[in-house]
């Protein structure tokens, strides 16, 4: 019977045993961790990715339907203050004070 043959090491370079990095990359190339999203637009419409892995390999998976964005420009010139609302956005909910 021959001998038991090691066991292959997962995301291991054959050649040098060494760990593979595994990540995706945005439009311009850059680096773009496993488990980080980000805002794609493809074909003119726009969604929130993510990088993930599948069947071993990295890819985009859509999380969302657009994207956020903390940018305000072109809503208000420049010396303009942005509308401030007293009004709260959800419902408040009351609070018990005796615990």
């Amino acid at each position: 019977m021959p001998p038991a043959l090691p066991p292959i090491l997962a995301g291991a370079d054959g050649a040098a045993g060494r760990a593979i990095d595994c990540y995706c990359t945005d439009r311009q190339g850059a680096r773009v961790e496993l488990g980080q999203s980000i805002c794609l637009d493809v074909g003119g419409r726009r969604f929130t990715a993510q990088c993930q892995m599948s069947l071993n390999v990295p890819m985009w998976r859509e999380i969302s339907n657009g994207c956020l964005s903390s940018s305000l420009s072109g809503r208000f010139g420049a010396g303009q203050t942005l509308p401030q609302s007293t009004v709260p956005t959800i419902d408040p909910v009351p609070v018990h004070t005796q615990i």
